[in-house]
């Protein structure tokens, strides 16, 4: 079913550094069949799931938030990097290889009791999809489930969020 849509994901070598295989989903973006046809299959594993939010991480995450929050019925919320947001927020920090980053939401993004899907375009390591999950706890959301275009399998993030409760279209 999403053979077109593997068949169209391109290879990059050595970007953002030398050594790495960027996955550009850019050409799915870009032909409206194929972009339609990763919403629908989304929409069609999340439907009976009663989502109330759709929470998309910055910034390929949004791309897909929005479209999946209509299809579904849902409201749709955003998670980014700090000072990015305009109003009150709530910060989640998360290690990184070397280091450490961060990710904000609004104190209002999501309600207490709201069923949560989190979204974004590709799952590596699964910290960034981790924190946001937090972000929704600290929030009293319910994290129903995590929801990914692509899946890079071999860095193992779908054991860190919890294999039964993530969903990637295609896993390389």
């Amino acid at each position: 079913m999403l053979e077109s849509v593997r068949a169209r994901i391109r290879d990059v070598p050595d970007f953002p550094q030398k050594g790495v295989i960027f996955k550009d989903i850019t050409p799915v973006l870009a032909d409206a069949a194929l972009f339609h046809e990763v919403v629908d299959a989304f929409a069609s594993r999340w439907r009976d799931e009663r989502v109330d939010k759709i929470v998309g991480i910055e910034s390929r995450g949004f791309l897909f938030a929005a479209p999946l929050a209509y299809a579904l019925g849902a409201g749709v919320a955003v998670v980014r990097k700090p000072g990015k947001l305009p109003f009150q927020v709530i910060r989640e920090v998360y290690a990184l290889e070397y280091g450490e980053s961060a990710l904000e939401a609004h104190v209002d993004a999501v309600r207490p009791d709201e069923r949560v899907l989190v979204v974004d375009d590709v799952l590596a390591t699964g910290g960034t999809a981790e924190a946001t999950g937090r972000l929704v706890a600290r929030q009293g959301g319910t994290v129903l489930g995590f929801a990914f275009l692509v899946e890079l399998g071999f860095l193992k993030g779908a054991a860190r969020l919890g294999k039964e409760r993530v969903h990637a279209l295609i896993r390389y």
